[in-house]
C-alpha cells in the first residue's frame, strides 16, 4: 500500500510520479482516473487530470496493456511503445491488414484531431480502399488498437460527445525517448516495484502475455529481482525492496477506491474459489468476487480496510449534496468508523458538494 501511495498520500505536484509508479491507470471511465489519483494525492483538484491530458499533455490516453484503455505518463511512452511493439511482433492475433491500417492511421492523424468518422474518411482517401475505411468504423477499438500499440494513435480531447484521436508524434513531440532494448524487462521491474510480491501468472494477466513469457521477463531482470516464498508459494520482488517489506509495520488504513482501480485490478491474485485460496491473507473473500469483478470487465468501487476489500460503494449527486452509500460485506472493527467518515468527507469535498453518508451491511 505504501508503494502505491495508499498509506502516505502524495502531493499534487507528484501527480505524474504517481501515474508512473502505478504503471499507468485504467481509463475505461476517465472519472475513475481522477478518483484513483484523488485516493492517492492530498489536495488534488478536479481539473488536474484534464489539464495534464489536454493542456500540459504530460499524460496520454491510449490503448495499452491487455488492450484496455490506460492513462500513461507522456515521458514514459517510449518505454511502453517499445514493450507493446514487441507484443505486436510476436502476436498471432494481429493481422497484416491491421498493421497496414495502423500505418495509414498514423499518416491520417499526424497533426490532426479527428473523430472516428473523420478518421475513416481520411483512411479511405489515403488507402483508396472502402474496406479499410470500414475497418475504422467497425467494432469499438478492435481495429485501432494495433495503431495505438505501435505509437501511431492516442486520444485527443472530446469534441462534444465525440471522441477524437491524434498521433502521439505530433501531439507530444519530443516528450519521450524511443527505447528499443530490454523494454519488457524494465516494464516487469516496474510492475514488481508497484505490485510485488508477484507471480509469473499475475504478470502475464496484467500485461496480457503467457506465463512462459512472464518467466522469461523475470529471468531477464537477473539479480535485480529475487524469488521469495509466501506460504510456500514462489513469488518475485525487486531485490532492493525486500528489506523495506520485511521492516514494514502494519498501519490501520481505510481508503475508498474507485471502479477500475489498479489496486483492485491487480488484487485478483488473492481471490479464488474456497478450495484454492491465494497465499497469505486474502484481499477479498471469494464469495464476494462477483460483486467486485463484474460482467463485461467492469470492476466495482471498493472500501479498502488494511489492504482487504471490505465492501463496495457508490455516490450520487443530488442538488448540492453528494450522497455516498457504502455497503460493508461484514462487521468491521470499531476504529474504522471515523476513517470511513473522513474518506467520505474527502470525496464529497473533491466532488464539490455536502456529504450525505449511508453505511449499510450486506451479505453479497
Amino acid at each position: 500500500m505504501r508503494q502505491q501511495y495508499l498509506v502516505d498520500r502524495a502531493e499534487p505536484a507528484d501527480l505524474i510520479a504517481v501515474v508512473e509508479r502505478m504503471c499507468g491507470l485504467h481509463a475505461q471511465v476517465l472519472s475513475s482516473v481522477e478518483l484513483a489519483l484523488w485516493a492517492r494525492i492530498e489536495g488534488l483538484t478536479r481539473d488536474a487530470v484534464q489539464d495534464a491530458l489536454w493542456q500540459q499533455r504530460t499524460l496520454v490516453k491510449l490503448w495499452a496493456m491487455r488492450g484496455t484503455l490506460h492513462v500513461l505518463s507522456a515521458a514514459d511512452l517510449g518505454l511502453w511503445f517499445a514493450g507493446m511493439r514487441s507484443r505486436v511482433d510476436t502476436s498471432t492475433r494481429i493481422t497484416d491488414s491491421q498493421l497496414e491500417l495502423a500505418e495509414f492511421v498514423g499518416q491520417a492523424l499526424h497533426g490532426q484531431l479527428l473523430s472516428r468518422t473523420e478518421l475513416a474518411a481520411a483512411i479511405g482517401r489515403l488507402s483508396g480502399s472502402p474496406a479499410m475505411a470500414e475497418m475504422v468504423q467497425g467494432s469499438w477499438g478492435g481495429s485501432l488498437k494495433p495503431a495505438s500499440y505501435l505509437g501511431k494513435l492516442c486520444f485527443g480531447p472530446s469534441n462534444g460527445q465525440r471522441v477524437t484521436f491524434t498521433n502521439p508524434a505530433s501531439w507530444i513531440p519530443s516528450r519521450y525517448e524511443h527505447i528499443e532494448r530490454n523494454a519488457l524487462a524494465e516494464i516487469a521491474g516496474r510492475y514488481l516495484r508497484a505490485y510485488g510480491p508477484a507471480s509469473p501468472t499475475e504478470i502475464a494477466a496484467w500485461w496480457g502475455t503467457t506465463r512462459a513469457r512472464a518467466r522469461q521477463l523475470l529471468a531477464a531482470l537477473g539479480d535485480a529481482a529475487t524469488e521469495i516464498s509466501v506460504d510456500g508459494e514462489p513469488y518475485w520482488m525487486m531485490t532492493d525492496d525486500i528489506k523495506e517489506l520485511a521492516s514494514t509495520v502494519r498501519t490501520n488504513v481505510v481508503r475508498l477506491l474507485p471502479g477500475f482501480d489498479q489496486w483492485v485490478v491487480c488484487a485478483c491474485r488473492r481471490v479464488g474459489p474456497p478450495s484454492r485460496p491465494g497465499p497469505g491473507e486474502p484481499a477479498l473473500d471469494p464469495i464476494y468476487r462477483t460483486r467486485i469483478y463484474r460482467l463485461q470487465g467492469w470492476v466495482s468501487p471498493v472500501l479498502l480496510v488494511n489492504g482487504r476489500i471490505a465492501g463496495v460503494w457508490k455516490y450520487e449527486r443530488r442538488g448540492r449534496q453528494i450522497h455516498v452509500g457504502i455497503e460493508r460485506f461484514g462487521p468491521l472493527p470499531r476504529w474504522t468508523r471515523h476513517p470511513i467518515e473522513t474518506e467520505a468527507e474527502r470525496l464529497a469535498g473533491f466532488l464539490g458538494g455536502a456529504l450525505k453518508l449511508t453505511l449499510t451491511s450486506g451479505l453479497g
